[in-house]
């Protein structure tokens, strides 16, 4: 009783009552037309549920007002489109006779039993109750005003049952199919991935900038040579304007869904952070094998993100060190090798997060990446595939 009496507070349960009697105003007017035949409606909602848009219409209309806080999301349990199928027609056709059946229990409920609580009230003060009304055949007395209540009790324990019978009945009728679930979860799916690839784009990008700005201004504190100044100075600005490059190719990404990944960097780019860790005041030692250019965009892309993540823990953990860089490309794989001498004491610390971002984007081509120690190095080295992505 006490949760039927907090479902009588909810709004949703006044929409659902508007939901059933929609279908009383087209019943009525039907009525007016032909009074002999009040199962036509039953007979019209056959061909009109097969049309595709009717399903499209009836899941907009039960999203509104049967389940108002799910209208508009993803994962919603009505599904607002049109029928695809043949099932999901008929699937629309039992929907909607079903809600005429519901419509016409609802329809009379919200007219009698009201009527027969006024006419209760009017027994107690002596008039005979109609027989029109529910209360036809009680002898008019002040027991009536005992009784005057049970109606309107019923009348909204009825709200309450069919609004919930409603909605779970649209929930099984227009519930989107396994097809649409497939669907829809791949699109989530595909969401969460472009998530979690900006989110290590911003990583791998903006942590380099501010690692090598942080290593030159260091650098440049402690000369005290003016030369030296300037051009870590230079470094900086330099470095600092290739991220917020970076950082407008992501937001565009965020703000546009068609927008291009072509613009984002690939490995022909690579000199670019060379140069930058040298500038940082590391010797880096770079050996490439095979044409860069002809690397899959997908491979190339990802594998300039690697070796970007791979000086950035180089310069924030170890410093100025020497760096060997090796780039192979072959017949059928890419292999990208960063390896330095393993500082004495660490400089900074770090999650691991840019490391874990190493393994995803080769895990996600379908190659491996291991890093760690390796004979007194610390050795990032990632294989990425060539011939399944071409």
């Amino acid at each position: 009783m006490r949760r039927l009496f907090s479902m009588l507070v909810r709004p949703a349960t006044f929409s659902r009552w508007l939901h059933l009697l929609i279908p009383a105003a087209v019943g009525s007017v039907w009525l007016f037309i032909s009074p002999t035949k009040p199962w036509m409606p039953f007979i019209f909602a056959i061909p009109v549920g097969l049309l595709p848009a009717m399903r499209l219409a009836e899941g907009v209309q039960a999203q509104l007002l049967l389940t108002p806080e799910q209208r508009g999301r993803s994962d919603a349990l009505i599904s607002a489109g049109p029928a695809t199928t043949w099932a999901a027609r008929w699937r629309t056709v039992a929907w909607l006779e079903l809600r005429l059946a519901l419509a016409t229990v609802t329809c009379f409920a919200t007219v009698w039993l009201p009527a027969t609580a006024v006419d209760l009230v009017r027994g107690s003060f002596g008039t005979a109750p109609s027989d029109v009304w529910l209360a036809g055949g009680i002898r008019p007395g002040w027991w009536c005003a005992l009784l005057a209540p049970l109606p309107v009790l019923i009348l909204l324990a009825l709200v309450v049952l069919c609004g919930e019978a409603a909605t779970a009945a649209a929930r099984v009728f227009l519930g989107p199919s396994p097809a649409e679930r497939m669907t829809a979860l791949e699109k989530r799916t595909e969401q969460l991935l472009e998530r979690n690839r900006i989110a290590r784009e911003l990583h791998d990008s903006i942590g380099h900038a501010l690692t090598v700005a942080v290593v030159q201004a260091g650098a440049a504190r402690t000369a005290g040579n003016p030369d030296f100044t300037a051009r870590a100075l230079a470094a900086i600005e330099e470095t600092g304007r290739n991220a917020l490059d970076d950082l407008e190719r992501v937001l565009g990404v965020l703000r546009e869904t068609d927008v291009p990944v072509s613009g984002r960097p690939t490995l022909a780019e690579a000199d670019r952070l060379l140069e930058s860790a040298r500038g940082s005041g590391a010797k880096v030692d770079v050996e490439t094998d095979g044409p860069l250019d002809l690397v899959p965009g997908p491979v190339s892309r990802e594998g300039y993100r690697i070796l970007q993540e791979s000086l950035t823990n180089v310069l924030r953990h170890a410093g100025a060190v020497p760096v060997r860089v090796r780039i192979l490309v072959a017949r059928e794989w890419l292999e990208l090798e960063v390896a330095n001498p393993l500082p004495g004491t660490p400089r900074g610390s770090g999650g691991g997060s840019g490391l874990r971002g190493i393994r995803e984007r080769a895990a996600l081509l379908g190659g491996k990446a291991r890093t760690g120690p390796h004979e007194g190095e610390w050795r990032v080295h990632a294989t990425l595939p060539l011939d399944r992505i071409r």
